[in-house]
């Protein structure tokens, strides 16, 4: 396995594998990787033609093992991304991947799933990827890489940021990719010719982010407010936040209420935010709050396991957090 960093270092040298498997939390940066694969082998004239985007929960298993069989005319080259492979079964698994032997070097094949049905590293569909392709796992970014990115950006773009509003600004992210971008893009058509980006400036653009939304959600399950709950994550839902991300986000959420009414720091750099969460955890009792990290925890077991789709799942369960009795879903 090799990181997303040596993938970027690889293909921009011109080394390409035959075969990789993405998976991980970050979907935007599988699918940025997927596209910067395609667009650095593949010629111009052949990324409309020649780049290949299959879903397999969509399309069986004899349909996609004929459009790899298939040889492109005059040695042209080919990139192939089989979305949610891990829908097949294994014996059709294993049927796809020996059609990359012998390797093929006028095609890059990249299989990957979404972060709702990323495998366990100990898993059998894991093991038998990881000896058959390059896996590349997509994490969130960490803080500090989120700081670095951030600074360097608008560095090229000629402008300053002060520290203060670089962590407010990494926090409010929470590692996610597109969402950095477009955090970034906003800020530098906000301040136009100024130079120096400050926290006021962080607050004025994404004071209805993440951390802050996750705080109005968390408001509405302490009121019981289920109309609102459900119109807001399905709001949340359509602005591209995936319910895996945002079931993360209310896990560390209740986490850090729960330390924070037992006179410890919250989840990860948030100190800037205890005020809100003392507030907010007078809300609830130290029982109720673990009976609701429990829940949560469950949830993220309910994303790998449960047959429902991972909206839904998440619905279900914040309405049962909400005090609402959901048929099919325990509390």
């Amino acid at each position: 396995m090799i990181t997303p960093k040596t993938l970027f270092k690889e293909i921009q040298a011109g080394k390409f594998k035959p075969a990789y498997y993405f998976f991980g939390a970050e979907d935007y940066r599988i699918f940025e990787a997927e596209k910067f694969i395609a667009s650095s082998f593949l010629p111009n004239r052949q990324l409309t033609t020649n780049y290949r985007r299959i879903d397999a929960r969509q399309t069986k298993c004899g349909d996609l093992i004929t459009e790899l069989s298939t040889i492109p005319m005059l040695g042209e080259r080919q990139v192939f991304v089989i979305v949610s492979f891990q829908s097949y079964s294994p014996k059709q698994i294993a049927s796809v991947l020996s059609l990359l032997t012998p390797p093929d070097p006028h095609r890059v094949i990249i299989f990957s799933s979404p972060s709702s049905k990323a495998p366990r590293k100990k898993s059998k569909f894991f093991t038998t990827m990881d000896k058959a392709v390059v896996t590349v796992e997509f994490k969130r970014l960490s803080p500090a890489d989120v700081a670095v990115r951030i600074q360097a950006h608008l560095q090229k773009e000629g402008l300053t940021i002060d520290r203060e509003a670089v962590t407010l600004l990494s926090e409010l992210v929470d590692g996610n990719f597109g969402a950095i971008n477009a955090e970034i893009a906003k800020l530098i058509e906000f301040k136009g010719a100024e130079k120096n980006i400050s926290v006021e400036d962080i607050r004025t653009l994404t004071s209805g982010y993440e951390i802050f939304n996750i705080f109005e959600l968390a408001d509405h399950v302490v009121q019981g407010n289920t109309r609102k709950l459900i119109k807001m994550i399905r709001q949340l839902n359509a602005s591209g936040h995936s319910p895996v991300s945002l079931g993360f986000l209310m896990q560390q959420h209740f986490l850090s209420l729960y330390f924070v009414k037992n006179g410890k720091p919250p989840v990860g750099n948030r100190a800037f935010l205890i005020p809100h969460f003392r507030r907010q955890a007078t809300g609830y009792d130290n029982t109720r709050l673990e009976q609701i990290i429990i829940q949560l925890a469950d949830l993220d077991s309910a994303f790998r396991r449960s047959k429902l789709k991972p909206m839904i799942a998440f619905e279900m369960c914040v309405l049962t957090l909400a005090g609402e009795k959901v048929s099919g879903y325990g509390r």
